[in-house]
């Protein structure tokens, strides 16, 4: 008997996955099919025209949109099950780490590898997505941030890093694992879901990168309400999501040279840390394609955690810490040892010009009251700004592609004002002297290129359907806070900068799709350290070149 229902369920699963079905879900930051559906909105397409694209994974609602441009009429089953496309994501650095966004990937020198399958399913209002990564990574060691530096800048160099869990290379217990991925299981009312998920969400209009929560890190564990699309609330369309998550550290000591560690290392506190969330966008009735929302998320470790409704949901409590000193002038709301994120955004796009423009701008602590958030903007912010054009050819279907990015998290002057004893007291964005950082499993989850950082990122394409042949370019500011702390005064020392010029290249075969970038980088200053040649007359800092390498390889299973 059980040999009959394993070929009858067998059967089912066979013709389930036979049935047409135009209903998926694209992982934040999914290679070349997330982009595609940027760019189609930018076209025209009526069927995404309400999504902000500042909540992500997006859902949908036909999966032959990713692979022609053709509107095929959407059919809702009840019941349905279909296979998803595989992912191979192949990273090869060649003497150090470089690169951002690639899901439970980790940051590191040498070859690495993702392969992530998957399997989505529906029944009636039940919705499921079961899609793990499992990684290998070779891991190796390369030169990371030397020891021939005086106490001072150890210290301070070991601040930065006490206040968050970026180490400079992984244990071997990364080399090789396997995760939930994008995985995910709720119930789904309208335009309504509630459920528990492992998957990356994307909060924010950005490209390249988000303030908040991006692809970065490895996705945490959490349970979601949200909207599943843009719902209609009269005066406009809206989308939302509360989060309730658990994000670990990665107990890994920060430098690859355990001396240092010994000395200026301070330990993991042993427990996880809870995250809470909310992201709210609003589409004005009178204002069509022009978002406006704010996210704001709370993280504390779990002992902290007062068991109740507040501690659970601190992310709707007021934003100011007014009348919140105790008597020795320190604010006794720093004692809940609780780190606070908040950015605000906007977003416009024209699907006759084909253009898109957004920013966001976020804070990292309270304001102690409004009048301070007005007067002193500056304190503790990061922002990003950025913009996308396509311009027609004489060849219907093909496009040149315009689209850029800046990013800004390195402190503003205002330190100098805010705080005189710099050796103390500021920090940067994604790190916290209580918290450590807003990181999971060692990555920021939000801005990828490093902590204290800034870039700017330019990429010219030419593009037809998902095929895709450009140039990119990014120049990144490597710990700008950390620079400006420590040898701002020091006329022998300069800013470490990364150059980098990439080419990209996405092409579709059927249901193959092959995306690849090849980088060559120019290290200047590499980890503010002297070239060999160098001399107190003509000082020169160390160059590094790095060759880096990304190939994704989807597979549609099923269409």
């Amino acid at each position: 008997m059980l040999k009959y229902y394993f070929w009858i369920l067998s059967g089912l699963v066979v013709l389930l996955c036979s049935t047409n079905s135009f209903s998926q879900t694209i992982p934040a930051g999914f290679p070349v099919l997330e982009e595609s559906l940027r760019r189609q909105q930018l076209l025209g397409v009526e069927e995404l025209k309400d999504f902000s694209l500042g909540l992500r994974p997006i859902v949908s609602l036909n999966q032959n949109r990713f692979y022609t441009q053709d509107s095929v009429p959407f059919v809702e089953k009840k019941v349905h099950l279909e296979l998803l496309p595989v992912l191979s994501t192949s990273v090869y650095n060649s003497n150090r780490p470089f690169g951002w966004g690639n899901f439970s990937m980790m940051n590191s020198a040498g070859a690495q590898t993702l392969l992530s399958p998957g399997i989505y399913g529906k029944l009636f209002f039940l919705k499921f997505q079961f899609r793990p990564e499992f990684v290998a990574s070779q891991n190796k060691a390369y030169q990371g941030f030397g020891e021939n530096f005086s106490d001072n800048i150890l210290f301070a160099r070991f601040r930065y890093w006490n206040f968050g869990d970026h180490p400079e290379r992984f244990s071997e217990d990364y080399n090789s694992f396997a995760w939930w991925g994008q995985s995910y299981v709720s119930l789904n009312a309208g335009p309504i879901a509630v459920g528990a998920s492992t998957e990356n969400i994307w909060w924010g209009p950005g490209q390249f990168n988000a303030l908040i929560f991006s692809n970065n890190a490895r996705g945490m564990e959490h349970l979601f309400l949200r909207t599943s699309r843009p719902a209609n609330i009269f005066i406009g369309k809206l989308e939302a999501e509360i989060i309730m998550a658990r994000a670990n550290d990665s107990g890994i000591l920060p430098s690859q040279n355990q001396g240092l560690n010994d000395v200026f290392a301070t330990p993991f506190r042993g427990d996880w840390r809870y995250v809470s969330g909310v992201s709210i966008t609003y589409q004005p009735v009178f204002l069509p394609n022009f978002f406006a929302g704010f996210n704001r998320t709370f993280q504390q470790y779990n002992e902290d955690v007062t068991n109740d409704f507040r501690g659970r949901m601190p992310v709707l409590e007021p934003f100011q810490k007014v009348k919140l000193f105790s008597n020795n002038n320190t604010v006794v709301y720093d004692s809940k040892g609780q780190d606070q994120q908040i950015s605000f955004f906007l977003r416009y796009y024209n699907s006759k010009g084909n253009f898109e423009a957004y920013a966001e701008y976020g804070k990292q602590d309270h304001s102690y009251n409004w009048r301070e958030f007005i007067l002193n903007p500056e304190h503790a912010r990061a922002y990003l700004l950025g913009f996308s054009k396509l311009f027609k050819t004489s060849t219907k279907g093909q496009y040149f592609q315009v689209r850029g990015e800046i990013v800004q998290q390195a402190e503003s002057v205002n330190r100098y004002v805010r705080y005189p004893q710099l050796n103390t007291l500021n920090t940067s964005w994604h790190t916290h002297y209580q918290v450590r950082g807003f990181t999971n499993e060692g990555q920021s989850m939000g801005i990828g290129i490093g902590v204290g950082g800034n870039a700017q990122i330019l990429e010219i394409s030419k593009i037809s359907n998902l095929n895709k042949i450009g140039l990119l370019f990014q120049r990144i500011e490597n710990h700008q806070d950390f620079f400006n702390r420590v040898f701002a005064d020091n006329p022998d020392k300069y800013p470490w900068i990364d150059f980098s010029m990439g080419v990209l290249v996405d092409h579709q075969w059927d249901r193959f799709i092959l995306s690849s970038k090849v980088q060559v980088n120019q290290g200047l200053n590499y980890q503010w350290q002297n070239a060999p040649n160098t001399t107190r007359n003509y000082p020169s800092g160390q160059k590094l070149w790095t060759f880096s390498g990304t190939l994704n390889l989807i597979y549609q299973l099923h269409r």
